[in-house]
């Protein structure tokens, strides 16, 4: 299987009476879907460029047209998971409570764990493999997204609202803990004697890791509490 290596120029193709601006964004949201259960399925190796577009239903040429070859959609699928992982984080301030952002970004990634389990599973291969693709993301953009973060925290802690936890350490153990579920599923389920993760078993999930992680951080809950 042989992956074109650079942007061909090549015009998608476009179905009768679509707009430009609306046919590339489902025709890219399809292909990352595809590429998405592709590479989980057989890694970065494995897959190519032809599999995913089968997979998505389009030409080949339309896959090289929006993503110009099989490295760059890799790159951008991995980088999408971890900002559809962290967007809930993007806007929070000193202001907010950290109860209710601790909570809420700690039920979002839970659901987004089991939503899209192949992404979890596919960016989890890629740091084991010692993240060939992803080291300029991870020490550039995402050390500053962790950094300014952590800040934050950090004036929580100065403020009283928690204790002063290492806040590095925190984000660590919160992207760990919610994505163990998916990636290793099969762990679980054996363990459980159960054929899959319902959803009662993660609302239950969800509610033990927000007690213990909020207790751990010295945070009282909010509302009703965890």
């Amino acid at each position: 299987m042989t992956d074109v290596t650079e942007t061909e120029t090549l015009q998608p193709v476009r179905p009768g009476g679509e707009s430009n601006g609306a046919t590339r964004e489902r025709n890219e949201r399809e292909i990352l879907e595809a590429a998405e259960r592709v590479f989980a399925r057989f890694g970065y190796r494995g897959a190519s460029v032809q599999a995913i577009a089968e997979e998505a239903g389009l030409p080949k040429s339309n896959v090289l047209y929006y993503m110009g070859n099989k490295r760059g959609l890799y790159v951008r699928l991995l980088e999408r998971m971890m900002a559809r992982w962290n967007a809930l984080l993007d806007d929070i301030s000193v202001e907010d409570d950290p109860a209710e952002v601790l909570e809420a970004f700690i039920r979002s990634k839970m659901q987004l764990s089991r939503q899209h389990p192949e992404g979890s599973r596919l960016f989890a291969a890629e740091i084991l493999g010692g993240a060939p693709f992803l080291q300029g993301y991870l020490r550039g953009e995402l050390r500053e997204w962790v950094r300014t973060r952590a800040r934050i925290f950090e004036q929580w802690a100065e403020r009283g609202l928690m204790d002063p936890v290492d806040p590095v350490w925190l984000i660590f153990l919160i992207w760990s803990a919610t994505q163990h579920y998916a990636d290793f599923e099969a762990q679980v389920l054996g363990i459980l004697g159960q054929d899959e993760i319902s959803d009662a078993d993660v609302e239950r999930i969800t509610r033990f890791l927000t007690q213990v992680i909020l207790k751990g951080c010295g945070v009282r809950p909010s509302g009703g509490g965890a």
